[in-house]
């Protein structure tokens, strides 16, 4: 029944907004102390993309109901018509690699081997 639940859910989800564009997460870019608040470059951020190798519309309804089971965070953009899943961003590449070891392991351990992942730099909203 939760995973019913689940499902229904993400699709209700899904159709919210049909038809606007989707952007990405701004980035906000980190301060301290040190760091000089103006002229300040923001660093460079890393998402997880995660999909089926075909990026298949129903694969990804499935993907993203078993990513909420599974507590991942993620955010879906439309990238040149096609809705891309994404994790993060997240602040340096080898925090985005261990997000992707992570969820490697849980996929190999639900035999869930239907699906890839990659980490990508992070496209910012233009």
């Amino acid at each position: 029944m939760r995973k019913v639940a689940m499902a229904i859910a993400v699709l209700a989800l899904a159709g919210c907004g049909e038809g606007k564009p989707v952007d990405a997460p701004k980035a906000k870019p980190a301060v301290t102390e040190s760091q000089p608040q103006t002229g300040a470059i923001a660093a460079q951020e890393w998402d997880v993309w995660v999909g089926p190798p075909d990026h298949k519309l129903q694969a990804i309804t499935d993907l993203t109901a078993w990513l909420l089971e599974h507590g991942f965070n993620f955010y879906i953009v439309k990238e040149d018509g096609k809705n891309e899943v994404l994790l993060g961003p997240f602040a340096t590449k080898a925090e985005a690699q261990a997000k992707q070891a992570l969820l490697t392991e849980k996929m190999a351990r639900a035999k869930k081997n239907d699906t890839i992942s990659e980490v990508i730099e992070h496209k910012t909203a233009r």
